[in-house]
């Protein structure tokens, strides 16, 4: 872990762990005196939550030694606030109530009076979940996302000046440990310039995309967002079906779908025009093995009012990504 100290504030980075690159996760600490998670950094979502004491469907000491769940009658600085948290995720919704604490990120990051969730019942997160080598979720998007009225805890950091700059940057391993900056970004983990494209809706991290190509599909102007909580690809239902039989890949009753290994190093690039700029995404790289199996990384999902694309881990793996908060614009580099 480095440290830069930037005036007031500091830029400090934070290990993102890499599990089958399919989870990405980092550790925060919540109370005084801290008390450790592991949470999904989600460029996703706004609001920070981890399990509580008594947790429902919070997984089993028997699956990778159980959850962390905060203990507020342990911290010092615990504050009640006591409205309800309840939160829908594409995979499914947890409940809960606010509460105030400090919360320590990378060690010496402090934020004093952050509002998060304690959830009582993450049920609605099913398997992945309970499988998942995570406690809980710190949404690194904007406000407008945040619920019960929580300011995030970036937001925070900046005007708590404990961050030099209103940046954060993520560099994801490939079946590798990767790198969460806080407060700047990572000079050594990029080559040549960073391209800078402005945010189309500043409720999100989302950009205008002028073509999305896979072999013959061509998606023409859309929009999508870049989220590290998301491990697929996803987009309309309608354009993940041309795409993925194209290519060969076959649904199956999860609404995902598989490839015949053997096809894997004969898959079109994806390729993503944004600001008349082409990112590829290798068809190596749109392809998740675990045991055996070839997931086809794309997955339909139709949000009526929202982004038509989301770019996750998938995508992300192939650049250095810098989320500037104060300009509101997305920064893509070629990876060392």
């Amino acid at each position: 872990m480095t440290s830069v100290d930037v005036g007031e504030g500091k830029s400090e980075n934070v290990i993102i762990k890499d599990y089958s690159n399919a989870q990405y996760y980092g550790e925060v600490m919540i109370g005084t005196p801290p008390q450790k998670f592991t949470v999904v950094f989600d460029t996703g979502s706004s609001n920070l939550w981890v399990p509580k004491v008594n947790c429902q469907n919070c997984g089993y000491w028997f699956i990778h030694g159980g959850k962390n769940k905060f203990d507020n009658s342990q911290s010092t600085s615990y504050k009640a606030d006591g409205s309800d948290f309840h939160i829908q995720y594409g995979s499914g919704d947890v409940q809960g109530y606010f509460s105030v604490d400090t919360v320590t990120l990378a060690d010496d990051i402090v934020i004093t009076d952050q509002k998060f969730a304690e959830v009582s019942n993450a049920g609605g997160l099913g398997v992945g979940y309970i499988m998942g080598q995570f406690d809980g979720i710190l949404g690194l998007g904007f406000e407008g996302l945040s619920l019960g009225g929580a300011k995030t805890v970036f937001k925070n950091a900046i005007d708590q000046k404990v961050v030099a700059q209103p940046v954060f940057a993520f560099s994801l391993g490939d079946n590798a440990d990767g790198e969460l900056t806080l407060g700047g970004y990572d000079d050594s983990k990029f080559k040549g310039d960073i391209t800078w494209i402005p945010l189309s809706e500043p409720k999100y991290w989302q950009i205008d995309i002028e073509d999305i190509t896979a072999g013959s599909y061509s998606s023409g102007t859309t929009n999508g967002i870049v989220d590290s909580g998301t491990s697929l690809i996803t987009g309309p239902s309608t354009s993940i079906i041309k795409i993925a039989l194209s290519v060969g890949a076959m649904p199956n009753i999860m609404g995902q779908y598989t490839i015949d290994c053997a096809k894997v190093p004969n898959l079109p690039d994806l390729e993503f025009k944004i600001n008349g700029q082409v990112w590829k995404v290798p068809g190596k790289d749109l392809v998740i093995e675990s045991a055996g199996t070839c997931l086809f990384a794309m997955m339909g999902m139709d949000i009526p009012t929202g982004p038509q694309w989301i770019l996750g881990d998938v995508f992300m793996r192939k650049f250095y990504t810098i989320f500037d908060y104060e300009n509101q614009k997305v920064g893509l580099a070629e990876p060392n």
